[in-house]
């Protein structure tokens, strides 16, 4: 791991009172077994093997900043959410217009795709052993799991990281309909949605019925 990532951590369990320890693992109970539970002492303890288990990671703190959350560590919560935004600030990446079409567009994917994300993945250019681990990070929540397997893609891609190419994997997939949703969400941002019109391979449908 990242070694910054491990004094993050580090810093954020030397913060932790015993009983908020103690409530964390109780919330993780389900996750780390009672045996496991027994031997936790430290937050970096419930940390590592929540990191183990792929629970945890630089890319995925959700569980983190929910479990701060319950225990009410607002505090803490808003230094998980600063530390995201330093290592998403270190990753080059597209343009604010693309990168705001891309969010959009990882919403309705991560709503409509389900569990034909593998396809997709291979198609994005992941490799097996890539999507293996994505699977389990999160084995029960498909749209978790397709919101890292795109995170994972335009991690990859960087600033090259372009609608038009997440929108061709799709309907390479045959996922015609999760990709017409995805194009023509984000028309608020100029004229996306005219060219996506203009390339889409299957004709759009207005309100009436009326191929258009």
């Amino acid at each position: 791991l990242d070694p910054s990532f491990n004094a993050f951590l580090l810093k954020i369990s030397n913060q932790l009172s015993e009983e908020q320890l103690n409530n964390m693992k109780f919330l993780c109970r389900d996750t780390i077994g009672k045996r496991d539970m027994e031997q936790i002492k430290t937050g970096i303890g419930l940390f590592q093997i929540l990191t183990e288990r792929r629970k945890l990671g630089t890319d995925d703190m959700g569980l983190l900043r929910e479990l701060l959350t319950q225990i009410q560590r607002y505090d803490l919560v808003d230094k998980v959410k600063y530390f995201e935004t330093f290592q998403m600030s270190t990753v080059n990446q597209p343009d604010t217009k693309e990168n705001a079409k891309l969010d959009i567009a990882t919403d309705v994917i991560a709503d409509n795709l389900g569990r034909n994300w593998r396809k997709l993945g291979r198609k994005l250019g992941l490799t097996d052993v890539k999507l293996e681990s994505i699977s389990k990070r999160h084995p029960t929540e498909l749209d978790r799991t397709v919101i890292e397997l795109l995170r994972e893609w335009r991690k990859n891609r960087g600033a090259e990281a372009r609608i038009e190419d997440l929108i061709k994997a799709l309907r390479d997939c045959e996922f015609n309909l999760t990709a017409d949703k995805s194009y023509f969400r984000p028309q608020s941002h100029g004229d996306l949605g005219k060219r996506c019109l203009a390339t889409s391979k299957t004709p759009w449908r207005s309100m009436s019925g009326r191929t258009v």
